[in-house]
């Protein structure tokens, strides 16, 4: 019987659109090239990264699996949109970066074939442009050691992010195309924790990201009410 993939055709199609745009710094993906760094040091902080195997789902043209990788990681990134992957695999050369590969695969097609192989898994950025979130996070889970790490990134759902990641990021300040983010796939957290729960994957921490438009800067910070990252982890064996 074949599975249904677990992808938005429209979704997918806006970032192939985009591909050969993954890595210039001043193009629609500045923002991912921007919040890259402070995802990756808190990422790295609580799961150091040097000799790990890890897995970046959804991991577009590679901006966060190339960085993870020159951290002395083995990283395995997968996408189903083939023009990211192929401008991944290019960069990759180009820059010459050790220890990174790229896979046209589903998480859930890969759960089923590499279960439990991975000592982290991330999955950033994406929760927010699939049919169906719980499925991914049930994926991650499947794929992550006992006692791995999985990190997730994604936006809240509610009227202030509507304001600020719509409206703010998409029609006025232009950060983002119009029409990246649709309000009703938005995760809240509440969402996101039961759906990491009913997976068997423990929550270790959050974090909040925040950005001044006049700075053109973004930090971490606790507040949750717009873009979130989570950190989770898998129950050792015996635990």
């Amino acid at each position: 019987m074949t599975q249904t993939l677990n992808v938005d055709p429209a979704e997918l199609a806006k970032f192939s659109d985009l591909a050969h745009r993954w890595w210039d710094p001043e193009s629609e993906f500045r923002p991912l090239h921007q919040i890259n760094p402070l995802r990756l040091e808190w990422i790295n902080g609580l799961a150091p990264l040097a000799g790990q195997r890890v897995l970046d789902v959804g991991c577009g043209g590679g901006i966060l699996a190339d960085a993870m990788a020159r951290k002395g990681a083995d990283v395995l990134g997968i996408d189903l949109s083939s023009k990211s992957l192929k401008v991944a695999q290019l960069h990759a050369l180009e820059a010459q970066t050790p220890g990174v590969a790229y896979r046209e695969v589903s998480a859930e097609a890969l759960a089923a074939e590499q279960a439990g192989s991975f000592d982290v898994v991330t999955c950033m950025e994406m929760l927010e442009h699939v049919p169906d979130p719980a499925s991914i996070v049930r994926a991650c889970a499947t794929l992550v050691k006992p006692g791995g790490w999985v990190f997730f990134s994604t936006l809240n759902r509610n009227p202030k992010s509507f304001l600020f990641a719509i409206v703010g990021a998409e029609y006025v300040l232009n950060l983002l195309p119009r029409g990246t983010h649709e309000y009703a796939k938005m995760v809240r957290p509440s969402e996101l924790a039961g759906h990491c729960r009913a997976a068997g994957l423990d929550l270790q921490g959050t974090r909040g990201m925040q950005y001044n438009p006049l700075t053109r800067h973004y930090w971490l910070s606790s507040d949750t009410s717009v873009n979130y990252l989570f950190a989770t982890r898998k129950a050792a064996v015996g635990a």
